[in-house]
């Protein structure tokens, strides 16, 4: 079976209240392709490995967390962008990304998704906005900081980097997927035990130690994995389209 890509676009935008988000970058279609869909490929990033891979499973449009078009980049089709644009256009491929809205879902989101796997129970928002992007809450079952960090990279396959004693016992946990070290300050301010986020920066290190809350950067791409193929399973079972998500390596 297959859907329209007007269908699947207005699907997508209505469960993700996608037109209510401020954001960096357009949310939804930003580039047009073939008009109906039967294969979707699902990505974290929309890089050229990512597009040729999509191309060579024949999908229709590829649906992505971090997708083009982000504010303040250069506008002109040159070099990079121009190759990644050619490659959509020549194989009449659509580009769907989700980038805030992705994230912020209770259920399908990034750190909704994330908090399933890690066993947290959902407390609070982490800001008191409308749509907050980050989240609050306990431990299932209370864990020392090792074994919440192994866990993490058993599921992952990604090394993280983290602070504070082995042995802490966490409980209490604030986290926030992809870029959001800076969030650290709120979460100890809400007295969390740990807080977990995808990217580090050198004034996080200073911000754990300094605030005793232990800290954990469990990568940018690896956080932002399981949002998009939450969103594609949806897809799936609401117009039986088949999928296929690609995995491109991302250190970071």
């Amino acid at each position: 079976m297959s859907a329209t890509l007007t269908e699947l676009v207005s699907f997508c935008d209505r469960i993700l209240d996608a037109r209510s988000f401020k954001d960096y970058c357009p949310n939804g279609l930003q580039v047009e392709g073939h008009p109906e869909i039967d294969r979707l490929a699902v990505a974290v990033t929309a890089n050229q490995s990512v597009l040729d891979l999509a191309v060579q499973q024949r999908a229709n449009a590829l649906l992505v967390h971090h997708g083009y078009f982000w504010r303040g980049e250069p506008a002109p089709l040159v070099g990079m962008k121009k190759r990644r644009i050619e490659t959509l256009l020549q194989h009449d491929m659509s580009l769907i990304a989700y980038h805030l809205p992705l994230d912020a879902h209770s259920a399908i989101g990034n750190n909704a998704q994330l908090a399933k796997r890690l066993g947290i129970l959902v407390t609070q928002p982490l800001f008191n906005e409308a749509f907050s992007v980050g989240s609050v809450g306990e431990l299932e079952q209370p864990r020392e900081l090792r074994q919440i960090v192994a866990e993490w990279e058993a599921l992952s396959g990604h090394r993280s980097l983290f602070i504070g004693e082995e042995g802490r016992v966490i409980r209490r946990v604030g986290w926030c997927t992809g870029a959001a070290q800076d969030y650290i300050d709120r979460a100890a301010e809400l007295e969390c035990d740990l807080f977990i986020s995808g990217e580090v920066s050198e004034r996080t290190v200073h911000s754990a130690r300094e605030q005793n809350i232990a800290y954990m950067a469990a990568g940018h791409h690896a956080t932002e994995r399981y949002g998009v193929q939450a969103l594609a399973a949806e897809l799936a079972s609401q117009f039986a389209l088949q999928w296929e998500f690609i995995d491109c390596n991302n250190p970071v």
